[in-house]
């Protein structure tokens, strides 16, 4: 590796920090639009809409609230929580209501549908984001790797499985299910598989690990 090719720590780590922290921010966004687009949400998010409607309390402190939760499912099957872990479970239910905030409400289809595709596409750039800045993964992303872990089913069935659990009971208690649903089901799987290597932080390499330039002539 040559001189250019070194990756200083220093600018490393922020890139971390400012691509985890810009990455909760749009992926709470996102779910704002996903929202008010009222054509169908995640399955995650149908289950805290159905809370909200028995229960009367913001949706993004019932993120925040479920993702505490999830953590404490963390312990049973030893996966251990990152700093980015933590911030997610407390910054994206902000973020989903500072979104309810800016966005208008569409009123037309094509407007619903609209702030729904664009939601869909941001909540793969964000999930690239806080992911590619390797600080942990989030509560829910975290549930699923550590069943998997310990169960040694194959990783889609693990999803699959709580997702459909998530998505009955949600629809149970009332959540929007929708076109929407489906929607997110089928393709922010390959959103999220697009974006996680473009926006994955490489290690840094400090100066003193470089190897001698391979093309250099010998002393």
């Amino acid at each position: 590796m040559v001189l250019n090719d070194v990756v200083s720590p220093a600018l490393t780590l922020t890139r971390r920090w400012v691509q985890l922290l810009l990455g909760l921010l749009i992926f709470g966004l996102s779910l704002a639009l996903m929202i008010q687009g009222v054509i169908g949400v995640p399955p995650w998010d149908v289950l805290t809409q159905g809370i909200v409607r028995h229960t009367g309390l913001p949706f993004g402190l019932l993120t925040v609230v479920l993702s505490g939760l999830i953590l404490l499912l963390w312990i049973p099957i030893r996966q251990k929580p990152g700093i980015g872990t933590v911030l997610n479970a407390l910054l994206v239910g902000p973020g989903v209501e500072l979104g309810f905030l800016i966005f208008p409400v569409p009123t037309e289809m094509w407007a619903r549908i609209l702030s729904f595709a664009l939601g869909l596409l941001l909540n793969g750039i964000a999930t690239g984001m806080y992911i590619g800045a390797r600080f942990g993964p989030g509560p829910r992303d975290g549930l699923m790797t550590g069943l998997h872990r310990m169960t040694g089913k194959p990783i889609w069935i693990v999803r699959t499985s709580i997702e459909a659990v998530v998505l009955l009971c949600g629809w149970l208690l009332g959540g929007n299910v929708g076109l929407g649903t489906l929607a997110f089901a089928l393709l922010i799987g390959p959103l999220a598989g697009y974006f996680m290597p473009l926006l994955l932080v490489p290690a840094a390499v400090a100066r003193g690990d470089v190897d001698p330039d391979p093309d250099a002539a010998p002393a």
